[in-house]
């Protein structure tokens, strides 16, 4: 994480940290130029673990419909639960990480995700998924701030560094292009659970490498692992979440009022208490830096803009449009390439012309593409669609690198678990955000069409949990009632579609906005560190 340098030359104080951080990072320093590199693979499968996860996820969302049956509410928890576990003990792994070793702790990460991906694929009720998924996450939140860290502790030349970022933040794109592609096949030939079980081979490829490559580091001085604080921040955020979730589909009730006031008290409960404690779990003074405050708030805004059009495309080209798995895989393709090649060249163009101009340009053309997204319909081609996917790959590409490389550099090495953490959390908490609220307009919309008269009750109540119920439920009816409730089923949704679109693009415009005066002045390192 390059940022620590920045901050601590602007205040007089950077070659003296730079020196005692040295002697704080474990052995990575012996790490030569081949091995730097070859380490670097075995992150980007971490990486990899993660994003195909996520996207596969998306894909088989009606397949998981019609065979476990879930409840509209139900769909959104298996949608969104990882991401809120996953939000709620980032910050606390990647503490733990930087106290017992942050290569330990991605190798255990990794073991237990591919097990627990196992139970994903075994789930027997909408119920052991949702278990299956938040157990998912709490292996999940081992794994990316410790990838990070590592980067930031192998990589000391700050140009090196950022494209190793780069090639990091690619490899998450390729595999939520994988991710679809890999999971069509095979929803196309064997069941929904397949699609978790491709998480195993890579795991074990992760872990059988990563001992003998992946070089140790940790902070030799850091304190206790304070329990306290991982309590108060997990049931914190998510409380919050809960809340926002709950509220955005039910209203207010009393159980919502509830789980505001314990998350947010439990929240700014964990905030003193790491203000008071010797080695906190979080160093807030951190927040105080305006860059990285700024780039942790474009990240959580810019997930949050994209997540619930992402958690729903899937359904769109599927349910609506009527492609296959696989085609609907290849179809999502275009985000993933623009984001590979703008993020390998990130770095290079905020050196050469200005992080904020290379951040705000990206979420500004992201918010453009979702804006053109509003004009999408039942019949729309794809041209359309993937222009505006590709735009918002490209998009994505540069300002993500920018934002983690702007991250990690902000902050000494042997606080490189906490910082990525923070990082991972803007993004977990985005996404597990976004789909709770966007989601929740196009569940709302959706779930405003009139089915025809002669529908039974029963029936018309399950076209109404979901896009995949109704088409589920029209399977009982005549096929002329059968095309009138499905498509009339269909309208609302893309209306649901069209306004989440248009909702998140306003969201990323002011995103952009507000990266151009929060990162004024920031630059990237480019000396090599000592």
């Amino acid at each position: 994480m390059s940022r620590t340098e920045q901050l601590t030359q602007r205040q007089g104080t950077g070659a003296s940290r730079a020196a005692g951080n040295t002697g704080n990072t474990g052995n990575t320093g012996n790490t030569g130029s081949k091995g730097r590199w070859l380490a670097l693979c075995v992150l980007v499968l971490a990486v990899l673990l993660v994003a195909v996860d996520a996207t596969v996820l998306g894909l088989a969302t009606p397949s998981i419909s019609e065979d476990l049956k879930p409840s509209g509410t139900q769909l959104l928890w298996i949608g969104d639960i990882y991401s809120f576990v996953i939000a709620g003990l980032l910050v606390s792994m990647g503490s733990l990480g930087d106290r017992i070793g942050r290569k330990k702790l991605l190798l255990v990460g990794a073991t237990a995700f591919g097990a627990v991906s196992v139970l994903n694929a075994y789930a027997t009720s909408p119920e052991m998924m949702i278990v299956a998924r938040a157990l998912l996450g709490v292996a999940g939140a081992t794994l990316m701030p410790s990838t990070l860290a590592l980067i930031r502790n192998i990589f000391h030349d700050p140009k090196e560094r950022s494209l190793a970022i780069g090639i990091w933040g690619a490899t998450a794109s390729a595999g939520a292009a994988v991710g679809p592609v890999v999971g069509g096949v095979l929803l196309q030939h064997f069941w929904w659970g397949s699609v978790f079980l491709i998480n195993v081979p890579v795991m074990v490829a992760l872990v059988l490498v990563g001992i003998k490559l992946l070089p140790e580091s940790k902070n030799p001085v850091s304190g206790p692992w304070d329990l306290p604080s991982v309590a108060l921040s997990l049931v914190g955020v998510i409380g919050v979440v809960y809340a926002v979730k709950e509220m955005a589909t039910h209203g207010m009730t009393r159980g919502v009022a509830v789980s505001a006031v314990l998350g947010a008290a439990c929240l700014y409960g964990f905030v003193r208490r790491q203000f008071s404690l010797p080695s906190p779990l979080l160093d807030m003074r951190l927040f105080k830096h305006r860059g990285f405050s700024g780039a942790v708030l474009a990240d959580l805004l810019t997930v949050f803009g994209l997540s619930g059009l992402v958690f729903f495309l899937s359904q769109f080209l599927q349910l609506v449009q009527g492609r296959d798995t696989l085609e609907a895989g290849l179809a999502e393709l275009p985000a993933a390439i623009g984001a590979v090649v703008t993020g390998l060249v990130a770095g290079r163009y905020a050196r050469r012309y200005s992080v904020r101009s290379v951040v705000t340009g990206g979420l500004a053309a992201i918010g453009l593409a979702l804006g053109a997204l509003t004009l999408v319909h039942k019949e729309s081609g794809y041209p359309l669609l993937g222009a505006a996917l590709l735009v918002v790959g490209l998009g994505a590409g540069f300002s993500f690198t920018v934002t983690a490389d702007v991250i990690l550099s902000s902050v000494p090495k042997e606080q490189a678990g906490s910082a990525s953490a923070v990082s991972e959390t803007a993004y977990e908490l985005g996404a597990a955000l976004g789909i709770a609220l966007l989601g929740s307009i196009v569940t709302g919309v959706y779930q405003s069409f009139t089915a025809p008269a002669s529908v039974p009750g029963p029936v018309a109540d399950a076209a109404h949990e979901s896009l995949g119920g109704a088409v589920e439920a029209a399977k009982a009816l005549d096929p002329t009632t059968a095309r009138t409730m499905v498509g009339a089923a269909q309208d609302a949704f893309v209306d649901g579609l069209r306004l989440a679109s248009g909702v998140g693009a306003a969201v990323l415009l002011a995103t952009a906005a507000a990266a151009w005066f929060l990162l004024r002045g920031q630059r990237l390192q480019g000396g090599t560190e000592h």
